[in-house]
């Protein structure tokens, strides 16, 4: 299955939760990736800049989410 491909029909319920928790880890990491290239702009003594704090927050609760899934649905935790 290419997760590319928005056409895609899934069928199965399992396989769409682990295609939508990967998206959601995706998502994060891509937060967690803004707030590191954020935060190297800034001199050690100057304070986080609050965009910053709020990246990193995004990935935190997106991970959450993620994880929600490996409980929500049965079977999910035991394939990843």
């Amino acid at each position: 299955m290419d997760p590319t491909n928005a056409v895609t029909t899934i069928t199965d319920s399992s396989a769409f939760a682990t295609l939508l928790r990967g998206e959601l880890l995706r998502l994060a990491a891509t937060e967690d990736e803004l707030a590191t290239q954020e935060a190297v702009e800034v001199p050690y003594w100057a304070p986080c800049p609050v965009s910053v704090l709020g990246h990193r927050a995004a990935a935190r609760v997106l991970r959450a989410d993620a994880d929600r899934f490996l409980v929500a649905v049965p079977g999910l935790g035991a394939a990843s």
